[in-house]
């Protein structure tokens, strides 16, 4: 299959063109369009997983860090 565009809305996203899958904007990998759990509507990434979502979210908030 080849790789779908979407547009992530929150809680929803929408199908620009068709496919089968987008990629992890973090590791690349290819995530199948019904294992798709985790985005980022301002930023228009998809995730493969929790953990890949909340290292990004650190990452373009490093201030966060410090409130452990």
């Amino acid at each position: 299959g080849r790789e779908a565009r979407i547009r992530y809305l929150d809680g929803d996203f929408q199908v620009i063109s068709p496919g089968a899958f987008v990629r992890c904007a973090v590791t690349g990998e290819n995530i199948a369009l019904e294992e798709l759990k985790y985005w980022n509507v301002e930023r228009q990434e998809a995730y493969v997983d929790a953990g890949v979502s909340l290292e990004r979210e650190l990452a373009a908030h490093p201030e966060w860090r410090k409130r452990r």
